[in-house]
């Protein structure tokens, strides 16, 4: 959906509480959720319900980072389940927090579709030094595998693959988990959104819509 249209959404949720948002409030809700409803209305409810808690009127930007961690917490049981299946490991160096993020930060086709190519610029920002593909083939590999949920749905053949996330809602989550816990800033991810053509007006797949147009739970 566009800025324009989570902006509407967030104005009829807000209408009867009689709570404004500011511009970069909700520009940053927009862009954070991904064009995806599921993810507007969790952001702007718990960010709605800080500013209402601190009696004001009006959502700023410390309230958004709060919902931040409140949706990370509130988030649909099986997506969470599903982030921790991908990323969990009992060696402490393990890189598969920051190589999913890459995943869902990178470029991807009308269809949702991206190539381990399309990782290597986000990982090597989220990193802070340059990764190639041998770096993190084997992250790619598995995240497409059972072990691993599989987080990642691959198609194509050798040396021609494409990844793409199993189930969409999986992919803003990965977002906000990773501002959340600190394994990248949000200025680092608004600046890859924005390389990858999303800077929260981007038209997510016919599929990826009828996936997330879900109520909250």
């Amino acid at each position: 959906m566009s800025i324009a249209e989570l902006d509407e959404i967030i104005e009829q949720g807000c209408r009867r509480l009689q709570v404004g948002f500011e511009r970069n409030a909700i520009g940053r809700i927009a862009r954070l959720s991904e064009g995806l409803p599921y993810y507007a209305h969790l952001l702007a409810l718990h960010a709605t319900q800080r500013a209402v808690q601190d009696d004001r009127d009006t959502v700023q930007g410390p309230d958004v980072d709060w919902a931040v961690g409140q949706a990370v917490g509130k988030a649909q049981q099986t997506i969470q389940v599903a982030y921790q299946r991908a990323v969990q490991s009992p060696r402490t160096e393990n890189q598969f927090e920051q190589v999913l993020l890459a995943c869902a930060l990178a470029e991807k086709d009308e269809s949702g579709f991206f190539t381990a190519s399309a990782v290597r610029a986000p990982l090597s920002a989220i990193m802070d030094r340059p990764r190639e593909i041998p770096t993190y083939a084997r992250h790619l590999n598995q995240f497409s595998q059972v072990g691993r949920g599989p987080v990642l749905r691959k198609t194509g053949s050798s040396r021609s693959y494409f990844y793409r996330f199993t189930n969409p809602l999986v992919q803003p989550f990965v977002i906000l988990r990773g501002i959340a816990a600190g394994v990248a800033s949000e200025a680092t991810i608004r600046d890859l959104q924005e390389r990858a053509g999303r800077s929260g007006g981007a038209e997510p797949s016919r599929a990826t819509r009828r996936a997330c147009f879900e109520p909250l739970g």
